[in-house]
Formats: C-alpha cells, structure tokens, sequence
C-alpha cells in the first residue's frame, strides 16, 4: 500500500500535519504506537496562550505567531477552548512592576487584533480575584485561552481522517528504510507500506526514531520534563492565576474539572522520554508555589492526581530549561527521499506548524500545497455563540442535567446532535458507569475516537475518571473488554 506520507507519532504536531496534508487532497497515514495524545499532548498545561514569560527571552516571533494562532483557534473550536482571565499578583514578584507592566502592553499588542480583553491594572475592588490571596491588590489581569489538549489533538484526527487520512493507534513502525525513491516501512500490524515521503513526528522520541531511520542529523532534543498536580478548588471563579516565583520562574493556577485546581508546571531536565514521573521534589515544589499566594493552604495529602510530560525542545545551547527556546524547528532531510523532523513546538503552534511542515516538503515531492486551514473550523466547531448552543441542549436532552450537558456539549459541540440524534431519555443513554458517564458515550469514543481502551476514555477523551470511584472505574472496564469482543 503506498501513501503520499508516512507520519510516525500521534500528538499535536502529527495530527495537525495529517489534518493540513489531507486537506490538500495528498494520501497519508499516520501511525501512533500508543493512543492519540497520549504523552506529552495530553500533559501540557491546557492553555492556547502567546506565553508572556517567553518576551523576557526575546522569543518576539513566537509569541506573535502563537498570539495570532490564538485567534484563529479561538474561532475555530469555540467548545474546547475558551477565553479566561488571568491575575498575575505582584506580591512575592521577582521583576520590577514597571517590567511586567511593559511585558503586557507587549502582549497586547503583539499579534495584532485580538478579540480577547486587554491586560490592566489589578485594583482592591476586584474582589472575587482578590479573595483567595493572601496579600490581595497589587497586580495585573490579562486574558488568554484554556483548551482540552487531548481533544484537540483528536480534533485534528478527525478532521484528517473525514478528508482521506488513515490513523492507525497502537501500531508501531518497526523499521523504515529508502528504497527505490520511496520509504518502505514495516508497521507493527504486519502490514509493508510505501510512501514518498516520511514526517518523524514522534515528540520526546524524535532523536531516537532518527536513529532508527538511519539519518545523520546534527540536531538535538533537550527534553524537560514539565509536571502538574490537581488539588480540591483553591478559589471560586472561572479565572486562573500566575503565580511569580522566587526562582525565576512562573507557576500557574487553574480551575480544573468540577471541584479542583490545577497548579503547574515544571522544568525538570530528564535523559529519557520514560522519564515523565512526577517527582516528590516536584509536588513539594509546586504546593510551595501555591502556598507562596493563596490563603488556603494545601499539602502532597491533598493532591487528587498529578501528570508529567517530557517537552521534546530544540537544543539551542541555552544553560537553563526554563531559558530553552520554544519555538519550533523543521530539519529536511533529502539524501533520497524527504525525511521532516520536528523538534519542538506548542499546543498553540500546531496548525502553523503543519502548515510550514507542508511548504518545506511540498517541492521534494512536486506538490504545490496552499494554505486550508486557517480559517477552518474544527469537527463539532460550528458554534456561533457556546451559551446558546448550551441552552438548546438543555432543552432538547434536559434529562442530562445542567452539570453533564455543559460537560458533553464543550466536550463535542455540534457533534453531539449526530451522537444523541436517536436519543429521548435517560435510558436510551445505555448503562450508566458513575459521573454522568454511559455507555452511549462510550461507544462514540470506541468507534469514531479511536479509543481502544479504558483508560483512553477516562483519561484523555474525557477526564471523567477523576470524578469515578474506584469501584465505577472497576465497572466500566468490565464493561469495556465485553462491548469490545
């Protein structure tokens, strides 16, 4: 079987390429030896952001692409990612007030338009940001954007697969090698394919699938190891706080699911990809961080769950991981035919990426690519206005309760009228697993999500396994090995 291109890795940065490929009408398959989304694309910090701290590392082009990026994706899946504002206290602050304040009349500005509240000054009135500090007044409020990283990462798949794309999960490449002006490849499913073109998209893996490819690159990975931890809600409000550190660097603090905050990241150099565990250095870390700014106080006994991803970021020679560039790198390899190797990049970046990643490719493999994603909207993305679309939900499934329509609605979108189309009732939902989770949701995720397991739906496509009791997590897994026969 022969493609256009072969993807090796199934975060971010592969599924974005496949999206763009398929939708310039080329053949490509990717292949993920593990679930989409799996490592580093479902342990990011869930921000499409410019990244502020970046200004104070001249990285200007980074955060103008990502802030123009913003925009774009802001409109382009308004049910996964969603505008928030951020405090920024100046309490505790290691830069001079007048820094920060430059910094953000900067990020203002940067990208140009924006849709999104500019920064300003934090006053004493504005209680509900002040209520959870410690030293409450002096300060900043800015705006930027959450995102489900997972989701869209899946997105992405999505949308490549409707146009063409094959996603093959849990299939490895085994051996690749130039034969006769194409790759040849063996997947791990025992299938032998062709393509004119190899993409090693495989995150923190990236060096060592180039090994495996037999290449001579002269580029480098650092991977930094970036960790998080949830604990019960530390503040009410759907705002999130950056919290200045004594070190240098910023943690930040952020509502997360129903109930809980999460509190990231850090920057932990590591050796290996296998390497993203979170350390007892880390929570300790991290809840100091928290401790340092907020009134109620938490301990590591209070942590509900934690999640490390190793950054695969482009060796630039800098001394410090905090001071690595972000900014991604393309390297084209073309002694036969192309082999593209991405280090680096953000969730915020992706499209342009695959975007830029195309262009480079298109004149080894005589193609004349142009740009078809830029003002596409994501599957389930055809929202004008996300309170509206909310409100019909509720009136035309009201069975599901405020709490699991708001969940599936930003979970979905527009994709939920094709998931619910012949449901009326509660039970019509299928077995009911604990958390507003039934089997009707699950089998989407099994046949149009590429979930091939358990954990697949409770920890990446949704992050209802938070919410389970061990006994209804226990439940569904039985549930799942029989629907899967």
């Amino acid at each position: 079987m022969s493609f256009d291109l072969l993807i090796i890795g199934g975060g971010i940065n592969g599924c974005a390429i496949a999206r763009e490929v398929a939708l310039n009408g080329l053949s490509v398959l990717l292949v993920e030896k593990d679930d989409l989304a799996s490592h580093t694309s479902s342990a990011s910090t869930k921000l499409i952001h410019g990244g502020l701290r970046y200004l104070e590392y001249y990285e200007f082009k980074l955060v103008r692409e990502a802030l123009k990026e913003r925009e774009l994706l802001l409109k382009a899946a308004p049910h996964i990612i969603r505008p928030m504002q951020f405090v920024l206290p100046h309490e505790n602050a290691v830069r001079p007030w007048w820094l920060v304040r430059l910094g953000l009349v900067l990020y203002d500005w940067i990208g140009g338009r924006i849709s999104l509240p500019r920064s300003r000054g934090l006053s004493r009135h504005d209680t509900a940001f002040n209520a959870p500090l410690q030293r409450p007044g002096k300060g900043f409020v800015y705006s930027d954007c959450r995102v489900d990283d997972s989701r869209l990462t899946l997105l992405n798949a999505m949308d490549a697969a409707d146009n063409g794309a094959e996603i093959a999960t849990r299939t490895e490449l085994v051996s690749a090698r130039r034969e006769d002006g194409l790759w040849s490849a063996t997947l791990s499913d025992g299938r032998i394919v062709s393509a004119r073109a190899l993409v090693n998209a495989a995150g923190p893996w990236v060096a060592e699938a180039l090994t495996r490819l037999g290449s001579n690159s002269r580029s480098h990975v650092r991977l930094i190891k970036g960790s998080h931890i949830v604990v019960p809600s530390l503040f009410a409000g759907d705002h999130a706080y950056m919290l200045q550190q004594a070190d240098g660097r910023i943690v930040f603090a952020i509502p997360y699911q129903e109930g809980f905050t999460m509190i990231g990241t850090t920057d932990i150099a590591v050796k290996r990809p296998e390497d993203a565990q979170i350390s007892e250095e880390e929570i300790a870390y991290l809840v100091g961080a928290s401790n340092r700014y907020f009134t109620q106080q938490v301990t590591a006994a209070d942590v509900a769950t934690t999640w490390s991803g190793v950054r695969p970021l482009y060796d630039d020679g800098a001394s410090e991981s905090k001071a690595v560039t972000r900014d991604y790198v393309l390297e084209l390899d073309t002694a036969g035919p192309p082999l593209l190797s991405v280090f680096g990049g953000k969730i915020t970046t992706a499209r342009h990426l695959a975007e830029e990643a195309l262009e480079k490719l298109a004149p080894s493999i005589g193609v004349d690519p142009h740009p078809v994603t830029r003002a596409r909207i994501f599957p389930g993305g055809a929202i004008a206005q996300f309170r509206h679309f909310l409100a019909e939900v509720n009136a035309r499934w009201p069975f599901l309760g405020a709490a699991r329509a708001e969940r599936m609605a930003q979970s979905y979108g527009m994709l939920l009228h094709e998931m619910l189309a012949a449901v009326h009732s509660e039970s019509d939902m299928g077995e009911a697993f604990g958390a507003g989770f039934t089997a009707i949701e699950a089998r989407w995720m099994r046949t149009r999500e590429w979930a091939k397991m358990p954990e697949d739906c409770l920890m990446r496509r949704s992050r209802i396994g938070l919410h389970m009791t061990a006994e209804e997590r226990a439940r569904f897994e039985t549930w799942w090995a029989h629907a899967a026969r």
